[in-house]
């Protein structure tokens, strides 16, 4: 487009020059003056129209990029609405779930110590007549059946919060993919806004062709065409950053995994498992050192590219998939059956609740109050890296941990 523009311009200045001349030539001839200026104005006529069309055609792609971007924030509005609302039944499930876990848990602990099944057939053995037998056996029945209903409805509920969880992701990655086509979208507008500036600006150079106005805005037009030149350079610097990026996340990570740790005080002493400081008072100066288990990368990660969640299903593949966003993994690892807590441990996920989303990462190294973890999407950067180093998880908001 910007060769067309340059293209015209020159068309423009060899017509203005050759008619110039021919008017000089045949400057005694009145009806040659005036066909030569008719000539001229037809001429700049026809490049005015040509101008025109290229504004109205680069119009029309704007604003077909703004639609489109309108249509995408109001569908992001709509899915950020269902994955709060799943988030919460899921939640509520979540913990029902579990609550019924320790009930069920603990009638099977008391039938075990009790001998509930023996004092059942002694408390019939004991009635005082058919009519207390009976009665104690409906009773026992009712017990029997209430027990099965409550089973059945832990059945359900599981069943309900997989599916929940299921729409709750598919909600989560469309709704990244969504904002992953604004950014590009964002840069193919600002793309067609600077030709539409540089259109728009040869158009009012050409009808400035027989004044004074046309030297300055000609300068305008250059400037535009140096901006189109810088948006069309940012574009492409885009788009090699998100080919940068796919390339980091396509990397093979190393799974971790829980590892021994050792652990040296200055009075000689070691432990293995966690850091400790020993009981003399002094603080442990000891390494972790982590199992380097063999290279793979979880091909069945069901989460957004790039974003904290996929980073630690990358690195740790034990995780589920469908656990949501970052702040809704502790209750649904629970669910889940896993074991949580406060204790950092390698090989755990560290979650941060706070936030629209939370954010988990996978722990590589405990000592003492610091830990280290790998994540991805810390401070925007969307691959799996160690990016902090040592740090302290508590005053950083880590509001528990998954164990493996």
């Amino acid at each position: 487009m910007k060769k067309k523009v340059l293209a015209t311009l020159l068309l423009s200045t060899i017509v203005l020059t050759s008619t110039s001349t021919l008017t000089l030539v045949h400057a005694d001839d009145t009806d040659s003056q005036i066909a030569a200026k008719d000539s001229q104005l037809t001429e700049i006529a026809n490049q005015q129209a040509a101008a025109q069309a290229e504004v109205d055609k680069i119009q029309a792609n704007v604003d077909a990029i703004l639609a489109e971007q309108a249509a995408l924030t109001a569908e992001n509005e709509k899915l950020e609405a269902e994955s709060k609302a799943l988030s919460e039944e899921i939640q509520k499930l979540a913990a029902d779930i579990v609550s019924r876990d320790e009930v069920l848990k603990e009638q099977a602990r008391s039938a075990q110590v009790d001998g509930s099944a023996t004092s059942y057939i002694n408390t019939v053995l004991d009635s005082k007549n058919l009519v207390d037998a009976v009665t104690r056996v409906n009773a026992m029945r009712e017990i029997v059946s209430a027990n099965n209903r409550m089973l059945e409805q832990q059945k359900a509920d599981k069943e309900a919060i997989a599916e929940k969880q299921k729409a709750n992701q598919e909600a989560i990655n469309t709704v990244e993919a969504n904002w992953k086509t604004l950014d590009t979208k964002a840069q193919e507008l600002k793309t067609q806004q600077a030709d539409l500036k540089v259109a728009q600006l040869n158009l009012e150079a050409q009808k400035a062709t027989v004044e004074s106005e046309k030297n300055a805005l000609l300068e305008q037009k250059a400037a535009a065409e140096a901006e189109a030149r810088a948006a069309a350079e940012a574009a492409a610097a885009y788009q090699a950053q998100q080919q940068a990026i796919a390339q980091q996340q396509a990397a093979v990570v190393t799974p971790v995994q829980p590892a021994v740790t050792t652990t040296t005080s200055n009075t000689g002493s070691t432990s293995t498992g966690s850091t400790t400081t020993s009981d003399t008072g002094s603080t442990s100066t000891g390494t972790t050192t982590t199992y380097t288990p063999p290279t793979v990368t979880d091909s069945n990660n069901t989460y957004p590219v790039g974003q904290c969640t996929w980073g630690v299903k990358q690195v740790a593949p034990w995780v589920g998939n469908y656990w949501g966003n970052a702040n809704q993994w502790l209750y649904s690892a629970q669910a889940a059956g896993f074991r949580t807590g406060s204790t950092p441990q390698v090989g755990a996920v560290a979650v941060w609740t706070s936030g629209p989303y939370g954010h988990v990462a996978v722990v590589t190294a405990v000592n003492g109050s610091q830990i280290q973890v790998v994540e991805s999407n810390y401070l925007g950067k969307q691959w799996v890296d160690n990016f902090r180093g040592w740090f302290n998880p508590a005053a950083d908001g880590v509001a528990g941990y998954i164990y493996p």
